[in-house]
């Protein structure tokens, strides 16, 4: 779907700069100039289209629908399973997320598509079973899905919309606000475009800073983290290694499939399979450019509790990996 993307990387970084492919640079400039030009784009797909949605569709409804008790946290597998079918990495699941809270869908309910959308997809499941095989990635498949469930419902359950940030609460009373009017007016689509395109302009201009410097992490990190940094602290003598393994996956970036080979890599050289996979999921499901990318619309408060709360679901998940396989 992007590789036209990849090839302008290419030309940029391999042809006009005339870097070599194997220098650190030419793999830390490569992965920035990729990830921006693709986040950029969803990201104006995706706000403009919520955008259209909110003017369209009750927005409060949708969202005490969402919240209403007698769903049984079905919502939540909802967002999960949504999740699943969305090939992003975690900093590209930002935008929908942000679309999300703009449109006024529960914030406990977000968070469990932003955890699951990294973690499953076509392309890591297809991955997976070549790897692991069937039983292997019916289990990371089904936990992938409960992580993002659990996570989003211990989440909801503290009542965190306080600290989101007061551009977010902004955002969330202009799209009110222009709802009721579009309904009393009963404004023609084409007469609501212009308004639309200028409010997702808006919200575009405000991330675009936190965006550039994530991703331009992100390719440090691609580029000058070594593979092997890490394979010490996970032997299976060390009784902390799944917890070890998770904090230090943390700082690093990629999506699934990226990882994927790193962990046939690790399990090769001894490491348990739930150690490896725990690693996996704290490097696709959490990272430092994807809290920078956050920051816009959270507090570092709120930053701390997602972070800290999906990390404690990634090491239990990883200890009861390796107990059942």
């Amino acid at each position: 779907m992007f590789d036209w993307i990849q090839n302008i990387a290419d030309y940029i970084v391999y042809y006009i700069f005339s870097i070599s492919e194997k220098s650190h640079l030419a793999k830390a400039l490569n992965f920035f100039i990729y990830e921006s030009v693709k986040i950029i784009i969803l990201l104006v797909l995706v706000i403009f289209l919520m955008g259209i949605i909110n003017s369209y569709f009750p927005v409060e409804r949708v969202k005490n629908y969402l919240s209403q008790n007698k769903l049984y946290g079905f919502e939540y597998v909802t967002a999960s399973l949504f999740g699943t079918v969305t090939p992003f990495c975690s900093c590209s699941s930002v935008p929908l997320f942000i679309g999300f809270v703009s449109g006024g869908i529960p914030l406990g309910v977000t968070f469990a598509f932003l955890i699951t959308s990294p973690l499953v997809n076509e392309v890591a499941v297809g991955l997976f079973l070549g790897l692991f095989g069937f039983k292997t990635t019916s289990i990371y498949v089904i936990s992938g899905i409960l992580l993002g469930t659990i996570s989003g419902i211990i989440l909801q359950y503290f009542n965190l919309e306080k600290y989101l940030t007061s551009w977010v609460i902004e955002i969330l009373k202009n799209a009110r606000k222009e709802q009721e009017a579009y309904i009393k007016e009963k404004q023609s689509f084409k007469k609501r475009l212009p308004v639309i395109w200028y409010e997702a302009l808006t919200i575009i201009k405000g991330i675009l800073p936190y965006l550039l410097l994530g991703i331009a992490l992100g390719g440090l990190m691609h580029g000058y983290i070594p593979k092997g940094f890490f394979e010490d602290f996970m032997g299976k003598d060390n009784w902390l290694a799944v917890p070890i393994s998770t904090v230090l996956a943390v700082p690093m970036y990629s999506n699934a499939s990226g990882i994927l080979p790193v962990v046939q890599v690790f399990v090769d050289k001894g490491v348990p399979l739930g150690t490896a996979i725990a690693f996996m999921m704290a490097v696709v499901g959490l990272s430092l450019p994807e809290a920078m990318l956050l920051k816009k619309v959270m507090t570092w408060k709120l930053i701390g509790i997602f972070f800290g709360t999906v990390t404690i679901c990634i090491i239990i998940s990883g200890y009861l990996f390796n107990l059942i396989l």
